[in-house]
């Protein structure tokens, strides 16, 4: 298992929210991209998890669909399917990527957007 945790910056987490299908949401047929740069790229494939952090707390995952390159800078792309999901220590944000550090058996469901988790 290879999931890959990403950071939202809190400046942009509200516009970032309406370029992609929320969790519950059906698929639009978009695809939504998550930018990142350099050559240090996760080990991840289709249908593992990318979990997204925002405002010092985990918001949820959407499965990979694939990941563009275009030199040192890539995204990792998603469809539909996000699901909103958290744990009960909050989390600091940070550049890049990193793999999942807890267990999923600590995840648990919220109602995206009825204020935070």
């Amino acid at each position: 298992m290879s999931d890959v945790v990403v950071t939202v910056p809190k400046a942009i987490w509200d516009d970032w929210c309406e370029e992609g299908d929320l969790p519950g949401a059906p698929w639009t047929g978009l695809e939504s991209h998550f930018y990142l740069f350099g050559y240090s790229r996760p080990t991840i494939e289709p249908g593992e998890r990318v979990y997204v952090v925002a405002r010092n707390a985990l918001r949820g995952y959407a499965p990979l669909v694939r990941i563009d390159t275009w030199g040192p800078r890539y995204a990792l792309v998603r469809h539909g399917g996000a699901v909103a999901v958290t744990i009960t220590q909050p989390i600091r944000g940070f550049r890049g990527w990193r793999y999942r550090w807890w267990k999923q058996e600590q995840e648990y469901s919220y109602e995206f957007g009825q204020g935070q988790p």
